[in-house]
Formats: structure tokens, C-alpha cells, sequence
């Protein structure tokens, strides 16, 4: 229930006196909410509601009617206020007499006239009715105020048919600005009017002397005849004679008076009609006025003139008031007709809805013309988002906008719900709550009868939403989700060519899309549960966007290999790893907003089966590119095309470099790969695994392990390739060059220095240490730690081959194995030690000091003569690392 309002209070009346049934404008405030929200309004104490016409809350038109004071309020009574109060007044002022053949702006009530001339016990004869202008000169009225006549002339009256009638003050009033010629004239003019009305007697008189005379006759003849021949002999004769005589005069008479009373019959009949049709010209104009308001568009006009003929002549036994409210009622039923064609149009808007729920209720139209407008808008609307679905699919063969054709679709179906929900929804809130047939919500049996009915159709009402819901759902499913269609489903709410489906920027728009409009609907108050569905939808759309982003990213990850340049930098790395890991940061920051849940929205990853699917999709993304970094590191050297390729120089430390018109081989793109391998196993996948912690993925630790085990075997296989590649040429020399010229550790000279076999060997593995050191220098501990294992271990063998030694054989060996124990020192391992032991554990023990002299002689030679090469093997910035 809203609030009282304040009672009406009359400000203002104008014109503020007059006779009766002069029509006046009341002004003032809180004067009602409409015409049926007026129900009192006196004058002077008389009611003139029936005559009322409501403008507006600050305007009502009306006519004074017969006031019991001749001066007094203007009260006003509403429903919505009550009774008000007046601060001005009203005073009634006494009829002016018109006469009968007097002109005049309104319609003169002339039964006083007419009882004058029909009673015959007055016999005042026609002719004797005041003329009005007994002077016969021009009047001028209104030059002096009433209240100043009436104070100069206490007690008398300017009507000279009145006893206390005033000369002085008639002339005053009609006269006073008369000159005295004028006056001596209006003398004349009296003693004429006096003459007229002498003569006019006499004539009246002399006009049935024969008929007296000869009444006068009979009766003296009867005289004579009963003095002559006695009462009984002429008594028959009399009778009959006085009959004659009587007839006779009858028939005169009849003669006489028949033309004059047939036109005073008629005279009556026209103005007792006259009469009639004045006093009840209000139904018999109604018709016609309804017509005319109808056309105009006043419908609260004819409502109100309804009211007031069905309160006045709805009961009436008159046949001819019948037969004319008969036609009202017949106007009134096609406006029924015709305000509920209006109601059940579309579009329209709520005010208009409510205007014509409003007309309809007021005329008491039959059944409940609100829960149809609800039906008829409820059907509107869902066929609205049809049309939608079907003209843009009838015209994506044709379409060349930018955005996709499904995209423009969603956007224009939830603007179409957006904006016509609301005041379906505010239609049934108005319905629940009465507001639709009073703006006030006071208690009312039509209100009662409202509320009654909304709570019988509260479900059939939530069906009808809910099936908006539904097929807003339905329709976003079949342009976007298809494939989540039941069977049945796709014709009426799909049928879209599905050529490629959206990305995921595209999917992010629409699920944007979608959540502005779910807000605009949570902002109706609709209840959730009839919400429910769109979160529904919009959870699905998330999930879909999140599946697909992952897919594309596997794509362009894919397509890094064709970005690779070669370009290696300080650290061995290219542009690679970078590229791999920007590309992912930014597939996520692009599903920040699909993976952050709004209010009322469910976390992406609630599902056991979506965060498998998520947890695949991101190990399937890593392994892409670990597929990647394989793919390049393997191609034959036809397949890649290297004459960009270039090698930074900057660093002081490097003393190699690869030709910038030099193609890179095998070994060297294995060892490219072998690098970005690493800083990816201690870099890039730590970063992207806390940029998934951050968006909230579940499985991390999953992502990373396995991502992590594949890319070891990456980096071991190709670590196998290179060192296969690069120690096997190296180990494979180391024999032949031992016993080239039939060499014989039996029989051989006093060793002079180190052959030249291993020498070789040396050079060799400097050439592979300076390939490494160009390319990484943290791969160099890593690969000449495998290199040297590879040569002592064949070196080892080579040794325990040996039946026997000479006394110079084994110094020989001693000192080749010694030489490149020292030499490669930096780079020694468990295994290479042992392998080294082992060979000098098969060699004869020195027996003398010379030859132990001899044998430091000749290393101290040989590292001297070799200082140049062996500088490599001296110093080291990178820690050994344990293949």
C-alpha cells in the first residue's frame, strides 16, 4: 500500500459569482488522481458533481447548481484524500428574468411562464407578462456595482413586478446613462404600452358580445314563455331549448377557440419536448459524443459520461430513455472491442498497457483483459527471438561484416530480451500488486479480484518466463554449442553453416555479452532459480572458450617453428623459448575474464571431467612445442633455410663464431636445441607453470612433471645424437693411430715425445670444445665430460689389449696416457678416472728415476709445444655437469 495523499485543497474559483448553472473552473491542489478518483464537490452547500468534469489533480470544470446559500465553499472530496477545504468562496447571485421573446446565450427554463398562463385562477391573461424593455430605450447595464445598489436600496427590488419594486434604482441599473429626451420618450413609450393593453382588454370583450347577446335573448325569451303559459306546459320546451341554446354556444365557442387551442396544444407539446430534451440532452447527445471522443482518443471522457449515464438511466422504465441508453451500451461494447485490440497489440508500451488495462476494468469489460495482455506479450517476445534466429540465418551466405554473423546475433537476441523483459516482468508486478487499476494501491474489490487471480496464475506465469529463458538459451546453444543440442532441437533452434567455429577472443565477447544481460535480468529481481539456465549456459560458453583458446594456442605454438631464426645469443638461447612462453602468457591474459567468476557463477574447474580436459589440453600445448624443438633440431640440413642466420659476436669471451653465410649443420642445431632445452627445464616451464597457479588451473603439478619428463628425453636423445656424432670419429682414430707404421709396444725406440695420433685426438676434441663453447658455454663441462669418458675409455681398452710391453713401450704409453689425463683434467669424471687408472694400471711400473725424469721432461715439452691449443682445457666459467 503507498501512502495517503494529502487532502484537496481549492485555491481559486473563477468567475468567483454568478446565477446559477454558470460554469466555473476550480483551481487548487491534490484536486484527485483521475475522474474516478472524484467523488464529492459542493458549491454553496449544493452538489455539483454530476455536472463535474476532472482536468487535471490542480483543474476541475463545473456548473452551480441551486445553492441553499447565497454565498459559501468549494468543498472537494476524492477517495485518495478525502475531504478538503477551500480558501476562497463562491457567492450565488439572484436570477435576472428573461422574457420569452428575449434573446439569450442559454436555454431559459420557461415552466413559470407557462404555469402563469395555464392557471386560470390567477387570470393574469397572457398579454400582461412584463415586457423586457418597458421603456423602449437603449439599456446600459453594469456601470455600478450590485453590492452598491443593493446598500443604496435596502429592502426593495429592481424587478417592477415585485411589491418592493424601486424606480429609481431600475433606471439606475438600466438607464443611468440616459439623457432626458431619452427619458421623456421612454414616457411615451409607457402611456403607449398602457393603451395597447386598454384596447387589447376591450377588444377582448367586445369580440364575444353577439355571443353574449344572444344568450342574453334566449334567456329573456324562456322568461317570457313561463310567465305566459306556466311553469309545467314550457318546462320541455325549456330544456330543449336551453340545450339548443347551449349547443349552439358550445359550437361558437369551439368555432371560435379551435384554430387558438390547437396551437397552444401544439405550443405545449413543443416546448414540454423542448423541455425534455434540454433537461435530458445529456443522454440523447451521448451517442454522438462518444463517437467523437472515441475518434478524438478521450477515453476517459467517455468513461466517465458511461458513469454517470449507467448511474442516472441504467435502471430507467421510460422507453425512450431505454432505447437511447441501449445505443450507449452498444457504442460502449465496441469500445470494449476496440481498447482490448489496442491492449493486445504489439509493440506497445507499459504505460499504454496499463492505460488500457485501466479503460477496460473501468468499463467492466468481461474476463481479465491484464493476464491476456501477459499472454499476448509473452508470445510477442518469443516470437521476436525467432525472427531474430531466422533472418540472420537466412542472410549468413551473404554476410561481410567483420565480427561473425553468430557473434551479431547473440548481441541483437539478448538486446532484444533485455529490453523487452522488463516491462513484461514489471506488467505482472503491476498485476500482482494491484497497481494496474489504481495508481494510489487503496483497497478495492477489483484490486482483491486482481491479486486473486495472480496468485492462481503465479505458475503459469513462471512457465512463461522460464520459456523465454529457454529458448534464449536454445538459440544461443544452436549458433554458438550446437553440438549440446538434444536430437529434435537443431531445426528450431540451429540450422546455422558451420564453417569454422569462433576463437576465443570471439567467445570471450559473447560470453561478455551474455553476462551484461544476465545482470540486467537479476536486476528485475526475477528469482534465480528462473535464471539458473543462462548461468547454466554461460558456464558451458566459459568451458568452450577456455577448450578452444588451448586448441588455437597448440596451434600457433605449431606454427613457432617457422619463426625460429638460429639467431643465437651470450646464453645460447634463440628468440624460441621466448616466443613459446609469450605465447602462452597471452592465451591466458586472454582468459582472465572467462576464468574469473562473476557473482552467482560457478568456478570453471568445479568439474572433475573439465579439469582433465584443461589439465590434457595444457600438457598437450607443452608437448607441442617440445614436438617442435625435436622437429627443427632433426631436420636434414636441405630442410632449413639458414642464410639469415647470424651468431652475436658482442661477448668478449667467445674466440669463435659461425659465418654469418655459413649454413648451420646438424650438430649445431642439435646443440641450438640442446640449450633451449635447458633454459626451458630451469626457466620458461617454472614461469608457465606459476602463470597457470595464477589463473587459478588446476593439475599444475601434473602439467609440470610430465612436461618436464618429456622434455628430458628430449634433451636426452639429442644429447645421445650429438655425442655420438661428434665421440665416435674421435674414439675410432685413436687405433689406427696407435699402430700406424706397424707401431709395436715390444719393440719401439726411447720415447721422444707424444705422437702425433694424439695430438690429433686433442685437436679433435678442441675443434668440438670450440663448436660447443660458440654455441653455449654451459654445454661445454656437459659434452667434454662425455668426450673425455668416450677416449679414455677406448683408450683403457686399447691398453688392456696390449700383451706386453717394452721398457720404452711403456714409458711411451705412460706418457701418451699422462699427457692427456693432465691436458683434459677440468673435465675428468668418476668414470673417466677410473678408465685412466685402469689403463695405467695395465703398464710395466717405472723401475728408475731417469725414466720417471725422462717421462716429466716430455710432458713439460709437450704442454709447452701445444700451449696455444690446450689453453681451452684451463680454465672453465661453467660448473661440471654430470651427464
Amino acid at each position: 500500500m503507498s501512502r495517503a495523499r494529502q487532502p484537496p485543497l481549492v485555491t481559486g474559483i473563477s468567475p468567483n459569482e454568478g446565477i446559477s448553472w454558470t460554469k466555473v473552473t476550480i483551481r487548487g491542489e491534490n484536486l484527485g488522481t483521475g475522474p474516478t478518483d472524484l467523488i464529492g464537490l459542493t458549491i454553496c452547500g449544493h452538489n455539483c458533481l454530476l455536472t463535474a468534469e476532472w482536468m487535471s489533480a490542480s483543474k476541475i470544470v463545473c456548473r452551480v447548481g441551486q445553492a441553499k446559500n447565497d454565498k459559501g465553499d468549494i468543498i472537494v472530496t476524492t477517495k485518495s484524500g478525502g475531504r478538503g477545504t477551500s480558501t476562497v468562496s463562491f457567492k450565488l447571485l439572484k436570477p435576472e428574468k428573461i422574457g420569452i421573446l428575449d434573446q439569450s446565450a442559454v436555454w431559459v427554463d420557461e415552466m413559470n411562464y407557462y404555469d402563469m398562463r395555464t392557471d386560470r385562477n390567477k387570470g393574469i391573461p397572457p398579454l400582461s407578462l412584463r415586457p423586457a424593455n418597458p421603456l423602449g430605450i437603449e439599456i446600459d447595464k453594469g456601470r455600478f456595482p450590485q453590492k452598491d445598489l443593493e446598500t443604496l436600496f435596502p429592502g426593495m427590488s429592481a424587478d417592477f413586478t415585485s411589491e418592493n419594486f424601486s424606480a429609481a434604482w431600475y433606471l439606475i441599473e438600466n438607464h443611468s446613462t440616459a439623457s432626458f429626451d431619452q427619458l421623456k420618450m421612454a414616457v411615451v413609450n409607457l402611456k403607449k404600452q398602457a393603451n395597447k393593453k386598454s384596447e387589447g382588454s376591450l377588444a377582448y370583450v367586445k369580440g364575444g358580445l353577439s355571443t353574449f347577446f344572444e344568450a342574453q335573448d334566449a334567456l329573456s325569451a324562456i322568461h317570457q314563455k313561463l310567465e305566459a303559459d306556466g311553469t309545467e306546459k314550457v318546462e320541455g320546451s325549456m330544456t330543449q331549448k336551453l340545450e339548443n341554446v347551449l349547443n349552439r354556444a358550445s359550437n361558437t365557442a369551439d368555432t371560435l377557440f379551435q384554430e387558438v387551442l390547437g396551437r397552444k396544444d401544439k405550443a405545449d407539446s413543443t416546448r414540454n419536448a423542448l423541455n425534455v430534451l434540454q433537461r435530458f440532452k445529456f443522454l440523447f447527445n451521448l451517442p454522438l459524443n462518444i463517437e467523437r471522443n472515441i475518434q478524438k482518443g478521450d477515453y476517459d471522457v467517455v468513461i466517465n459520461d458511461y458513469e454517470k449515464a449507467k448511474s442516472l438511466f441504467g435502471k430507467t422504465e421510460v422507453q425512450v430513455f431505454k432505447k437511447y441508453y441501449a445505443e450507449v451500451e452498444t457504442r460502449i461494447e465496441a469500445l470494449r472491442e476496440l481498447l482490448l485490440d489496442k491492449l493486445l497489440e504489439t509493440p506497445s508500451t507499459l504505460h499504454d498497457q496499463k492505460r488500457y488495462i485501466r479503460y477496460l476494468s473501468d468499463l467492466h469489460a468481461p474476463g481479465d483483459p491484464a493476464w491476456q495482455c501477459i499472454g499476448a506479450q509473452h508470445q510477442w517476445i518469443l516470437q521476436l527471438m525467432h525472427n531474430c534466429k531466422e533472418s540472420y540465418v537466412k542472410e549468413q551466405k551473404a554476410w561481410r561484416y567483420k565480427a561473425p554473423q553468430q557473434v551479431v546475433f547473440v548481441e541483437k537476441l539478448t538486446k532484444l530480451v533485455v529490453s523487452q523483459l522488463p516491462n513484461f516482468w514489471k506488467l505482472w508486478i503491476s498485476y500482482v500488486n494491484g497497481s494496474l487499476f489504481s495508481e494510489t494501491a487503496e483497497k478495492s474489490g477489483q484490486m482483491e479480484k486482481s491479486k486473486k487471480n495472480a496468485r492462481q496464475r503465479q505458475n503459469d506465469f513462471k512457465k512463461m518466463i522460464q520459456e523465454v529463458m529457454h529458448s534464449l538459451e536454445k538459440l544461443i546453444r544452436g549458433a554458438l554449442l550446437p553440438f549440446s543440442l538434444k536430437e529434435g532441437e537443431s531445426r528450431q533452434y540451429g540450422g546455422w553453416e558451420m564453417k569454422s567455429e569462433l576463437s576465443g577472443q570471439w567467445l570471450t565477447h559473447v560470453i561478455q555479452t551474455v553476462r551484461l544481460s544476465s545482470e540486467s535480468l537479476t536486476a528485475l529481481e526475477i528469482p534465480n532459480d528462473m535464471l539458473q539456465i543462462i548461468q547454466d549456459l554461460i558456464l558451458d560458453l566459459r568451458v568452450r572458450c577456455i577448450i578452444v583458446t588451448l586448441q588455437h594456442t597448440a596451434e600457433d605454438i605449431k606454427r613457432l617453428a617457422e619463426k625460429e631464426d638460429w639467431v643465437v645469443d651470450n646464453e645460447g638461447l634463440t628468440s624460441l623459448p621466448s616466443h613459446f612462453e609469450q605465447c602462452i602468457v597471452h592465451s591466458l591474459q586472454s582468459l582472465k575474464t572467462v576464468l574469473d567468476c562473476k557473482p552467482g557463477e560457478a568456478s570453471v574447474f568445479q568439474q572433475q571431467k573439465i579439469q582433465e580436459d584443461v589439465c590434457q589440453l595444457s600438457i598437450g600445448i607443452l608437448q607441442v612445442f617440445i614436438d617442435c624443438l625435436e622437429q627443427l633440431s632433426t631436420k636434414p640440413d636441405g630442410d632449413i633455410d639458414t642464410s639469415h642466420l647470424s651468431v652475436d659476436v658482442s661477448s668478449p669471451d667467445l674466440f669463435g663464431s659461425i659465418h654469418e653465410d655459413s649454413s648451420l649443420t646438424s650438430e649445431q642445431r642439435v646443440l641450438i636445441a640442446l640449450s633451449n632445452c635447458r633454459y626451458l627445464e630451469r626457466h620458461t616451464f617454472l614461469n608457465i607453470a606459476e602463470h597457470f597457479e595464477k589463473h587459478g588451473f588446476q593439475g599444475v603439478d601434473k602439467i609440470t612433471q610430465v612436461s618436464m619428463e618429456s622434455l628430458k628425453e628430449l634433451d636426452q636423445r639429442l644429447f645421445e645424437m650429438y655425442i655420438e656424432s661428434k665421440a665416435d670419429p674421435i674414439v675410432g682414430s685413436l687405433e689406427p693411430g696407435i699402430y700406424a707404421g706397424y707401431f709395436d709396444w715390444k719393440d719401439c725406440l726411447v720415447p721422444a715425445g707424444v705422437r702425433n695420433y694424439l695430438k690429433e685426438a686433442l685437436v679433435n676434441i678442441i675443434a668440438v670444445h670450440a663448436e660447443v663453447f660458440t654455441i653455449s658455454k654451459d654445454l661445454v663441462p656437459r659434452v667434454m665430460s662425455r668426450i673425455v669418458e668416450a677416449v679414455s675409455e677406448e683408450l683403457s681398452r686399447l691398453m688392456q689389449c696390449v700383451s706386453s710391453f717394452s721398457k720404452n713401450g711403456a714409458l711411451q704409453a705412460r706418457l701418451e696416457i699422462c699427457a692427456l689425463r693432465d691436458t683434459v683434467a677440468i673435465y675428468l669424471t668418476p668414470e673417466s678416472n677410473s678408465s685412466f687408472k685402469q689403463a695405467l694400471e695395465a703398464l710395466p711400473q717405472l723401475s728408475s728415476g731417469a725414466d720417471k725424469k725422462l717421462l716429466e721432461e716430455l710432458l713439460n715439452k709437450f704442454k709447452s709445444s701445444m700451449h696455444l691449443q690446450l689453453t681451452c682445457f684451463q680454465t672453465s666459467s661453467s660448473a661440471m655437469i654430470k651427464t
